[in-house]
C-alpha cells in the first residue's frame, strides 16, 4: 500500500466532507478514521478508487459521529431538566472512581477528558471550553477514550497527576459557577490528602482553599463581576485562608516544589494584602517564574505579565506579552488593561470591546463591555 498515497488524498477528502456540510474538526477525525480503517483493509483488498473510498468511510464516519453526538445531547439535557437528586451518603466511592478513569492505558488529556465527563459531573461543552477545543472534538476524544479501555480490567488506578489535574479543573469549573462542584472538588481533595504524602496534592488543597475563601466577594448585585482589585475584602473568608496558608507553609517545607505550591504562593500572596495596593507583586512575579520553569504554560505567561505591569509599570508588562500567542483567551483584555494604564486609552477601548465579544461566559462578556465604555468616557490628555 503506498501510504505516501494516503497523505496526498487527506486534504482532498477533507475539502470533499466540508462541502458536504462537516465542519473542519469533525472532517479530520473523520478521515482519520478512515485512514485507520484504510491501513487494516487496502493491503489485502486495494480499492479500485482509493479517493472514492475514503470519501465514503470518512463520510460514514462522520455520519455515526453526527448521530452520536445528538443522541449525546440529547442525554445530557434530560439529565439536566432531572430534580436534583437527594444527599449523598457520607462515604463514597467517588475518589477511586477518579482513579479507576486515569487508566494507565490511556493518555492523560484523554483519561482527565473521560474522568471529567464520567465522574466529575461536567458536560462536554464544559470539558471543550476548558481545553480550548470544539465541543464535537472534545465528544470525540471522550467516546475514543471510552472505546479504548473497553473490555479492559478496571483493577489499575491510574495515575495521582491525572487526578489531581482534573479535581483542579472541577475545582475551576465550579469556582465560576456552581458552587456544589467547587465544594465537591475541596472535599475529594480533602481524601486525597488524608491518603497520600505527597506535597503536590496538599499544594491544590491550599489553592483550593484560598481562592474558595474569596467567592463570596467575587459578583455583586445581579451576578456583576468583581475583580480582585476591587473585591470587598471583609467578605473573604480568613478561617479558609488560615487554613490554606498552614497547608501551603507545610506542602513548601517539603522542599519539593510543584505548580500547584507555586498557584498557591501566588493565592496566599494576594490573601495577604490588606487591599489591592499593598500587594506584594515583586514577589509574585517571582512566583510566577517559578511556575513558568514548572509548566511553560502560555497562560501563566499572561498572568505573568499582569503581574510584571503591576510591579515595574505598564510597559514592562506590554514588553512581557512579547512571547504571548495573540490567539490565547483573555490575551485582548489584558493588553487592554496594560494599554489604559499606559495611556493608550484610544487602543485600550477598542481591545476590551474586542475581549467582550470573545468572552465565554456573560458575567465576563458585561465586565468587559462596561470596562470598554468606561475607557470611552475618560478624557483624554
Amino acid at each position: 500500500m503506498n501510504e505516501s498515497l494516503l497523505r496526498e488524498l487527506v486534504p482532498a477528502v477533507i475539502a470533499v466532507l466540508a462541502r458536504r456540510g462537516a465542519d473542519f474538526a469533525s472532517a479530520e477525525d473523520a478521515v482519520q478514521e478512515a485512514l485507520i480503517r484504510a491501513l487494516d483493509t487496502w493491503p489485502d483488498d486495494p480499492p479500485r478508487d482509493p479517493k472514492a473510498w475514503l470519501v465514503a468511510v470518512a463520510w460514514r464516519r462522520f455520519l455515526d459521529a453526527a448521530r452520536a453526538e445528538a443522541s449525546r445531547r440529547g442525554r445530557e439535557l434530560a439529565v439536566e431538566a432531572e430534580p436534583p437528586a437527594g444527599p449523598a451518603p457520607v462515604a463514597d466511592d467517588t475518589l477511586r472512581l477518579y482513579f479507576l478513569c486515569a487508566h494507565p492505558a490511556l493518555p492523560q488529556s484523554s483519561a482527565v477528558a473521560l474522568t471529567l465527563r464520567a465522574v466529575g459531573g461536567l458536560t462536554t461543552r464544559q470539558i471543550a471550553t476548558a481545553y480550548l477545543v470544539p465541543e464535537a472534538t472534545m465528544a470525540q476524544r471522550i467516546s475514543r477514550a471510552k472505546r479504548r479501555i473497553s473490555g479492559l480490567p478496571l483493577d489499575q488506578p491510574g495515575d495521582l497527576g491525572t487526578v489531581l489535574r482534573v479535581l483542579y479543573l472541577v475545582f475551576n469549573e465550579g469556582y465560576g459557577g456552581n458552587v456544589d462542584l467547587a465544594a465537591e472538588a475541596i472535599r475529594l481533595t480533602r481524601q486525597l490528602v488524608a491518603l497520600t504524602d505527597e506535597p503536590e496534592v496538599a499544594g491544590l488543597l491550599a489553592l483550593m482553599l484560598l481562592h474558595h475563601a474569596r467567592r463570596a466577594s467575587r459578583t455583586g448585585p445581579g451576578g456583576r463581576l468583581v475583580p480582585l482589585a476591587e473585591q470587598d475584602r471583609s467578605r473573604w473568608d480568613t478561617g479558609l485562608i488560615t487554613e490554606g496558608v498552614a497547608i501551603l507553609q507545610a506542602a513548601l517545607a517539603r522542599d519539593r516544589l510543584g505548580e500547584y505550591q507555586a498557584q498557591a504562593a501566588i493565592a496566599a500572596l494576594h490573601a495577604d494584602a490588606r487591599c489591592a495596593a499593598e500587594t506584594d507583586w515583586v514577589q509574585i512575579v517571582e512566583w510566577y517564574d517559578e511556575l513558568l520553569l514548572l509548566t511553560g504554560n502560555p497562560v501563566v505567561r499572561l498572568n505573568r505579565a499582569v503581574a510584571v505591569g503591576e510591579a515595574d509599570g505598564p510597559r514592562a508588562g506590554l514588553a512581557a506579552l512579547a512571547g504571548v500567542d495573540p490567539a490565547l483567551p483573555r490575551y485582548a483584555a489584558v493588553t487592554a488593561y496594560l494599554r489604559e494604564r499606559a495611556g493608550d486609552l484610544e487602543h485600550a477601548a477598542e481591545l476590551y470591546a474586542e475581549a467582550a465579544r470573545a468572552a465565554t461566559s456573560v458575567p465576563e462578556r458585561d465586565h468587559l463591555t462596561r470596562e470598554a465604555a468606561r475607557v470611552r468616557r475618560l478624557p483624554r490628555p
